[in-house]
Formats: structure tokens, C-alpha cells, sequence
């Protein structure tokens, strides 16, 4: 597992209440979110990299407002006029 580190000021972590682990705990999980939004990482991946299972993660996504799936207003109408 590789390792990245961050400086950051301690004022933002006063501000959440949080420690520097739950801080970077939360940092993997939005990086996981927005990467998998943007299409760059897979819902596998972004789960990996969250540190969860794929199910776990697909599930979280809601809390985020993000869809777990990948199409657009107009590809979904014409899958529900397609059913």
C-alpha cells in the first residue's frame, strides 16, 4: 500500500471536530466518491480506495448525492420507454 501525506493547518480539523486520522479517513472516502462521479475509477476501485467493499461503497454513494449509475436523463428515459 503506498502512502501519501498531506500538511495541512490544524484550524480546519478544530472546525470539524476531527482527529488527522478520521480527517484522512474522510479525505479517502470523498476522493473515492468524486473520482468514481467523474468516471476516472471504477465503483470496485473507488471502494478500494475508501477502504470498503464495493456494496458498502454503492450504498454510501447516496449520503454524497451521487448516483451509482452512469447515464444520462436521456439514456434512462429511453431504457424506461424501452421496458
Amino acid at each position: 500500500m503506498q502512502i501519501v501525506t498531506i500538511e495541512l493547518p490544524e484550524e480546519p480539523l478544530l472546525s470539524l471536530k476531527q482527529t488527522a486520522e478520521g480527517f484522512g479517513q474522510e479525505l479517502r472516502m470523498l476522493a473515492a466518491v468524486k473520482l468514481f462521479e467523474l468516471g476516472r475509477l471504477s465503483s470496485g476501485r473507488a471502494a478500494q480506495l475508501a477502504g470498503m467493499s464495493r456494496v458498502a461503497f454503492l450504498l454510501s454513494l447516496e449520503k454524497y448525492e451521487v448516483s451509482p449509475f452512469h447515464m444520462t436523463e436521456e439514456e434512462l428515459e429511453r431504457d424506461i420507454d424501452n421496458a
